[in-house]
């Protein structure tokens, strides 16, 4: 009874072709139940299995390709040149680096290839804006230090010396914007700029020095007077105007998703009052957590203001490896910080695969994800290290031809990296005045 079953099965699980008498083997005809006696081979049944023994269940090994009347044993699959065979599915013939083990496990984190496939490209000659969080200032200095022509449209006095200059906000992005960590704070800037929006709050006073609330930290000891905060805002927009009349590249590094807001009009501030420059009151201000599709709407937007004034600008968009220091959220720092990064990688990722003068470079998956294991952190496992920054930086311009090159330059003079004390980052503030 058990061979007459597996028989039965066996019957069943021939393709019909086989079944049909439209193949040979031998010279003997495969059509019927006679015809399992002649493919038995083919088949791979083991006797064991046969007698109910301890192989289990009868399970027919042989496969049809693509081509019919071809029949191969298990051990003949396994062999055979499967070239018919990969028009199976789409996942049948895919580049080494879009399966986990090929891409990812069988290599070190420094042999991974092809995670940056620029979409356009970007030589010495693109006229190159940078603005965003903290881990911005790196691209912008490597830019610089690689000799393109990257923008600085707000430059430091000469008499500044290198240290004072970083520490007065110049020498850092295209303009002294300070760190932007919002999308909302980019494109209230911009509207700022073009006269279409005026804070409610446009300075804060602190005894006899003043504070621009949305650069609170590119002025070290503050102005010393509101005439003179207000002539170094208007000189500031305009800077920024002309950067959006002559950029042909912006480069956005997004930060965060978590921002306190002026509540009289919602002006999104870089810092928390208090912190930096200014007096917290509860009345005036309150925290805010974009969400996906607040940050959607506000990156749009950041396109749509620079295409007006350059209609084939294009858009390299990154975020930043770089955890919360602290998070006003009620919740722990660890989720908090993953909520983050998940809503602006999103939004990232949306927008690049819907424009195609948008690009999205992987600064974030290089440094944070699980496969590098941390190697690219300071021991805090939130600074990134110039090892890291280098690392990163690299693989950008590999990508974009200049990889020789760059490492030539590294040699004689290498790009300047900036460690945990030349970075500018008002966020230091929240850990320095835990309790």
């Amino acid at each position: 009874m058990r061979y007459g079953a597996a028989m039965r099965r066996a019957w069943r699980a021939v393709p019909s072709c086989t079944k049909t008498g439209d193949m040979t083997e031998g010279g003997r005809p495969t059509r019927g139940p006679g015809a399992f006696g002649a493919h038995r081979a083919a088949f791979g049944v083991r006797g064991a299995a046969l007698r109910g023994g301890p192989t289990g269940a009868f399970r027919p090994l042989a496969w049809m390709t693509g081509s019919p009347g071809t029949m191969y044993t298990s051990a003949e699959w396994r062999a055979v040149d499967r070239t018919e065979a990969k028009t199976l599915h789409p996942y049948t013939s895919l580049d080494p680096s879009a399966y986990w083990r090929t891409g990812i496990s069988d290599l070190s984190p420094l042999e991974l290839s092809g995670i940056y496939q620029p979409k356009f490209n970007i030589d010495k000659s693109t006229k190159i804006a940078a603005a965003g969080s903290c881990f911005a200032q790196h691209i912008g200095k490597q830019f610089k230090g690689r000799g393109y022509a990257f923008l600085d449209k707000e430059q430091a006095p000469p008499m500044l010396s290198a240290g004072d200059r970083s520490r007065f906000g110049f020498d850092i992005y295209s303009a002294r914007f300070g760190n932007i960590y919002s999308m909302r704070q980019m494109v209230q800037l911009l509207r700022r700029a073009r006269g279409e929006f005026t804070p409610a709050e446009p300075a804060w006073r602190d005894g006899d020095l003043w504070f621009d609330p949305l650069r609170p930290a590119i002025q070290p000891g503050g102005f010393t007077s509101a005439a003179e905060l207000a002539a170094d805002i208007e000189y500031h927009l305009s800077r920024v105007r002309l950067l959006l009349d002559e950029a042909d590249l912006f480069v956005f590094t997004f930060g965060l998703t978590e921002a306190w807001m002026l509540s009289a009009d919602g002006t999104a501030l870089p810092t928390c009052p208090g912190t930096v420059a200014g007096v917290f009151d509860d009345s005036k201000y309150h925290f805010h957590n974009f969400t996906f599709s607040e940050v959607m709407a506000d990156t749009l937007a950041f396109i749509s203001i620079c295409r007006e004034h350059n209609p084939n600008m294009t858009f390299l968009f990154t975020v930043s490896p770089v955890p919360l220091m602290a998070t006003a959220s009620g919740r722990h720092v660890l989720p908090s910080t993953v909520y983050s990064k998940s809503v602006l990688r999103a939004v990232c990722g949306e927008v690049e695969q819907n424009d195609p003068a948008v690009d999205y470079f992987p600064s974030y998956e290089l440094i944070a994800s699980h496969p590098m294991r941390a190697m690219f952190f300071q021991p805090n496992l939130r600074s990134v290290s110039p090892v890291g920054v280098r690392h990163v930086m690299n693989i950008f311009f590999d990508a974009h031809g200049a990889g020789d090159e760059a490492e030539d330059q590294s040699r004689a003079a290498p790009a300047p990296i900036l460690d945990d004390i030349d970075l500018v980052c008002e966020e230091e503030a929240l850990e320095a005045d835990a309790q």
